[in-house]
């Protein structure tokens, strides 16, 4: 061997092929070095330390930061390298919120995760922190500065990947907390409850909003009826948190599970997005026949539609009038139940946290109340499905009800980036794939269309200002989580790989249903000759104004 394409890690021979780190070397041979603040798709921080490691002349390296040089020899578990890590550890604890059995995260705790692996089961030091105030102004996500480590893993997913900025390091030394402009709520920030602060938060510092009491108590109501829908990228992100496969498509064990719940009706949201489909695609017609200086947005996503009125109110006149597949459905399900001798209570299920800001949104309100009662994410419903003892695994699967039976492929696959964007082409252009694309341009008849997909809002941002520069676009998807849908915060944390497992899984399902195109599915025809007839514009549609502020929505 070569020694220039070479270093020792504890020992063994390592090729250096293109790492641009320690850790990447470090785990590539099978040692999984403990990290807080790591993560590859994030600028690197190196602020907690716990992945240093020894080299050969007794000093030290945080492996995140340091780049492999041909000759190197680290070791990453030598006695004072486990002592150090305890004292970080210990030293973390000490100035941390420890009522864990409480904490939304237990079990999946980071901070808890590594002291288990270290054995620390005391600590010396008191804490002397003030308790803090929670800041549960969000809709979408509860704060809480106790346990917070200032790893920056929110600071940066925020700032370099959402391009939202909500959130920065202030003050300093032991007064250094995370916190929004003059330490403001949340809420009245500009955050837009994409949640992705929380995906990536390490302890409990930053975590889904937990809305599952109020349901529980809607489903023990007997003069109650409780309907829910079912987003598409929920069914492929289940099954891991119940010991199946992770890439199982779970739809039919999660219909059982919530009629066990108590719901007394379940549906697929996929049905909504085949009338988004219809919809958008008829907007995009009509706009085609006049030139258009800026392309049409899609308004599938709030935290995109929220991002835009923040930063790009100008654009908002692009932005879709259709409502989100979600709100489309709500709309319908109240109109189809509107003569209910029981109260009806409409929860979707979705794999968003921004979607709980979207339902309470003044502009989604049917007959004076929401179209959407509550919005439980994919997380709430697997610790409800075994709050109630549950075994998922040993569930038969089950059938949506009747009233709204059926969906498309085109509607599944919403819940991947660039799925949209296929949805509407298989409809009008023949060139039917937008997978995996970001820039492509397709036939429509005669006329040649320039279309872009998406994800991360930092991403959007750059398209944008490409776009005001003079860049031609007739059609933008974007979704405000990289990944689209099956990477929303609302979703069980997981691994790129993960997520791109749950992405396939949803072009699985698309394989497995016949009907592939919105227009086919004859529940549409249905629908348009009954519940929207004479109602089109008032159920589907939505007029966002040009200054969320003006409507007291913030």
């Amino acid at each position: 061997m070569e020694k220039l394409n070479y270093m020792l890690v504890d020992g063994n021979p390592v090729e250096i092929n293109g790492e641009k780190n320690l850790l990447e070397i470090i785990r590539k041979v099978g040692v999984e070095l403990p990290t807080f603040c790591y993560y590859s798709e994030l600028s690197v921080y190196g602020a907690c330390r716990m992945c240093m490691v020894e080299n050969q002349w007794g000093g030290m390296d945080a492996a995140c930061s340091t780049p492999p040089k041909a000759g190197m020899e680290i070791y990453t578990n030598t006695e004072r390298l486990r002592k150090y890590r305890k004292m970080i550890l210990e030293l973390l604890l000490s100035n941390h919120c420890r009522d864990c059995t409480s904490c939304e995260k237990n079990g999946s705790c980071k901070l808890q995760e590594l002291a288990m692996r270290f054995g620390i089961d005391r600590v010396r030091f008191e804490n002397l922190k003030e308790k803090p105030l929670l800041d549960e102004s969000s809709l979408s996500i509860t704060r809480d500065q106790n346990k917070c480590i200032l790893c920056g893993d929110c600071v940066r997913m925020c700032n370099e990947v959402q391009n939202v900025g909500a959130i920065d390091f202030a003050h300093r030394g032991s007064n250094m907390i995370i916190a929004t402009a003059f330490d403001e709520p949340i809420a009245q920030s500009n955050c837009v409850g994409c949640g992705q602060c929380a995906a990536v938060c390490p302890t409990g510092a930053i975590v889904v909003k937990n809305d599952t009491n109020p349901v529980w108590k809607e489903l023990s109501d007997k003069n109650t009826k409780v309907v829910a829908q079912i987003a598409p990228a929920v069914r492929v992100a289940v099954a891991k948190s119940f010991g199946l496969p992770a890439d199982e498509n779970s739809m039919g064990r999660i219909i059982a599970a919530l009629r066990r719940l108590g719901f007394d009706e379940v549906f697929d949201t996929a049905t909504g997005a085949d009338l988004t489909v219809l919809e958008e695609s008829n907007e995009f017609l009509k706009r085609l026949e006049t030139p258009q200086e800026f392309p049409l947005f899609t308004s599938c996503c709030p935290a995109w539609v929220k991002y835009c009125e923040n930063h790009h109110p100008d654009l908002m006149p692009h932005v879709s009038t259709c409502k989100s597949p979600m709100q489309m459905f709500s709309s319908v399900i109240k109109e189809q139940y509107k003569h209910s001798s029981r109260r009806v209570v409409n929860v979707a299920i979705m794999p968003c946290t921004a979607k709980k800001g979207e339902a309470a949104r003044p502009e989604f309100r049917y007959d004076s109340a929401p179209s959407t009662d509550y919005v439980l994410t994919t997380q709430e419903v697997i610790r409800m499905i075994r709050e109630a003892g549950i075994v998922f695994a040993e569930l038969e699967p089950e059938a949506v009800d009747s009233t709204f039976s059926t969906a498309t492929g085109a509607g599944v696959i919403f819940g991947v980036t660039g799925g949209v964007t296929e949805a509407v082409l298989r409809r009008v252009s023949a060139d039917k794939s937008a997978r995996a694309i970001n820039e492509t341009t397709v036939i429509a008849g005669d006329t040649k269309l320039r279309i872009a997909v998406v994800s991360g809002l930092k991403n959007a941002e750059d398209l944008i200002q490409r776009i005001k520069g003079g860049e031609h676009f007739d059609f933008v998807e974007v979704m405000a989580c990289p990944g689209g849908c099956v990477s929303g915060a609302g979703q069980p944390v997981g691994s790129r790989q993960t997520k791109e497992q749950r992405g396939k899984a949803l072009y699985s399902a698309d394989r497995l249903i016949s009907i592939k195109r919105s227009e086919e599915n004859p529940l549409m025809m249905s629908l348009y000759n009954g519940v929207l007839r004479g109602k089109v514009h008032d159920l589907l549609h939505v007029h966002y104004p040009l200054s969320n502020k003006e409507h007291g929505h913030d």
